[in-house]
C-alpha cells in the first residue's frame, strides 16, 4: 500500500490549477444512465472515485470511451441496460447510490446494493428512499440490497427534505428529469455541484428551473445528445487556499470561480490571509502569525463545508490562541484529531465540538489516513511540521485529489510518493 514521505517544514509558492469536482462528476455521470444518445463529459478528474463510477456504469451496460488524458469520457448506453448495482463495486463509495433515481427513472426497476464509502458517520440513504418512493417507487431492503420498483413512468409530486440532504436532491432531481407532471422539491441541498447537475441536464433538454431552496423540474419524455464541461473542485481550491495560508505561503490558484468559496476566502481573510482575487483566479499569501478564531461551524452551502473542516482543524492548530470548531455535518468527522495529536496538537473533542489549543510546534511522525479530507489534513500538517512525516493509506487521499503531490511538488513540498 502507498505512503507519501514528507520532509517539513516547506513554504508553498507558486502556481497550482484546480481539476475538475469530483463532487459533481459522480451525480452527472449517474445522471449519463437516462440517456439513449450519446453523452460528452469533459473536464472530469483523475481520481479513484470516478474511476469506480466508470466501472459501476460499466457494469450496468454503458460504453466508456475516455480521451487520451482521460478527462474526457463519451458514454454510450446499450440498448440492453442491466439494472444490478452490485455491493463489490458500490461498498467503496457513498456516491454510487446515485445510480438509483436514473435506474428506477428509465427502467422501472432496480437492485442497488446500500453504500459504503469513508467512516465519517451514518449518512442514511432514508431520505433518498423516501423522496423515490414518493415520486412512485417501491421498494424493500433485503441482504443489504434496496429492491425498488415502479409501475411505469415515475409521477411528479411535490416533496419537502426533512433535512437538507444532498445526495438525495441530486437522485430526486435525476429521476425527476424524465417523471410525468412537474416535481417540485422544498428545502433542497444548493451545493454549486447541485446547480452543475441542473445545468447539465438542462443542456440535454431537461426543464429544472430554481427558486432559493426549491426546485421545479417539468418533466420530459428523453433526454438529447450533449457535450457537458465540469465544474472545477472548490474543495481542492479550498484546500490549497488553506495551505498558503498555513505555511506562509504565496499561491496563484487558477481555474476557478472565486465566488464558489466565498465563506471560506472571508473566514481566510479573519485569520490574516492577504487574498486578491480576478475573474478566475485567487492570489493568497499567508501571514506570520495566524489568528484564532473562536467557533467555526460546518454548514449547508453556503456555510463552511464540512469537507474543509478537518484542514481548517489543522490551521487553528498554528493558531495564536484558542479557537473551537463545530461539526453540524456529519457525527463521526474527529477521525484525524487522534493522529494530528501525534505530531503535538493539543485538541479536546466533547460531543461534535472541537476545542484547539493553537500554538502548536508540529514534531514528524508516523501517520493513518482514515478518511478522504481528513488524509489531506494530514498532508497539510505535515508540511508544517520539522522533521519527516510518513502518511499511510494515502488510497484515501487518491481518491479525490488528483496527483496531489505533482501539485505539491511544484509549489515547494518536499513530499514522495512511497510504493
Amino acid at each position: 500500500m502507498d505512503k507519501f514521505l514528507i520532509d517539513g517544514p516547506c513554504r508553498v509558492k507558486g502556481k497550482v490549477l484546480i481539476s475538475g469536482s469530483k463532487n459533481a462528476s459522480l451525480p452527472i455521470l449517474a445522471a449519463t444512465l437516462l440517456f439513449d444518445q450519446p453523452v460528452i463529459i469533459k473536464n472530469l478528474p483523475r481520481v479513484r472515485d470516478i474511476n469506480t463510477m466508470f466501472n459501476l456504469i460499466k457494469s450496468l451496460g454503458s460504453k466508456v470511451i475516455l480521451s487520451k488524458d482521460k478527462k474526457t469520457a463519451k458514454i454510450i448506453n446499450s440498448k440492453n441496460m442491466k439494472t444490478f448495482a452490485s455491493y463489490s463495486l458500490v461498498k467503496t463509495m457513498r456516491g454510487s447510490i446515485l445510480v438509483l433515481g436514473p435506474l428506477v427513472a428509465k427502467y422501472f426497476k432496480s437492485k442497488t446494493s446500500l453504500p459504503g464509502g469513508c467512516l465519517i458517520g451514518a449518512r442514511p440513504v432514508n431520505y433518498h428512499l423516501e423522496a423515490l418512493k414518493k415520486l412512485g417507487m417501491n421498494y424493500e431492503i433485503k441482504d443489504g440490497y434496496i429492491i425498488a420498483k415502479s409501475k411505469g413512468r415515475l409521477d411528479g409530486k411535490i416533496i419537502k427534505f426533512p433535512k437538507i440532504s444532498v445526495g438525495a436532491t441530486e437522485n430526486s432531481i435525476i429521476a425527476g428529469c424524465i417523471a410525468k407532471g412537474t416535481t417540485i422539491l422544498k428545502n433542497c441541498a444548493i451545493e454549486p455541484e447541485i446547480k452543475d447537475l441542473s445545468n447539465f441536464l438542462n443542456s440535454a433538454g431537461a426543464k429544472i428551473k430554481w427558486s432559493g431552496r426549491t426546485c421545479t423540474i417539468k418533466g420530459v419524455n428523453s433526454l438529447n445528445q450533449t457535450e457537458y464541461s465540469v465544474m472545477p473542485d472548490r474543495i481542492e481550491a479550498g484546500t490549497f487556499c488553506v495551505a498558503a495560508t498555513l505555511a506562509r505561503g504565496n499561491l496563484e490558484i487558477q481555474n476557478l470561480n472565486p465566488k464558489i468559496i466565498k465563506t471560506e476566502l472571508n473566514l481566510l481573510k479573519k485569520v490574516g490571509a492577504k487574498i486578491r482575487i480576478e475573474k478566475n483566479k485567487i492570489f493568497i499569501k499567508g501571514p506570520d502569525k495566524i489568528k484564532s478564531i473562536k467557533n467555526i461551524n460546518t454548514k449547508a452551502f453556503p456555510g463552511i463545508p464540512t469537507d474543509l473542516q478537518a484542514q481548517l482543524m489543522v490551521l487553528m492548530c498554528k493558531a495564536v490562541g484558542k479557537s473551537s470548531i463545530t461539526e453540524s455535518i456529519f457525527e463521526n468527522r474527529f477521525m484525524h484529531v487522534a493522529e494530528l495529536q501525534r505530531l503535538g496538537a493539543k485538541i479536546k473533542i466533547k460531543n461534535n465540538r472541537a476545542t484547539i489549543e493553537g500554538n502548536t510546534k508540529f514534531i514528524g511522525a508516523e501517520l493513518m489516513s482514515s478518511d478522504l479530507r481528513a488524509s489531506v489534513a494530514l498532508v497539510l500538517a505535515a508540511i508544517v511540521s520539522h522533521g519527516k512525516s510518513y502518511i499511510n493509506r494515502i488510497y484515501h487521499l487518491d481518491r479525490g485529489y488528483e496527483m496531489i503531490e505533482n501539485k505539491l511538488k511544484k509549489i515547494g513540498v518536499k513530499i514522495k510518493r512511497l510504493k
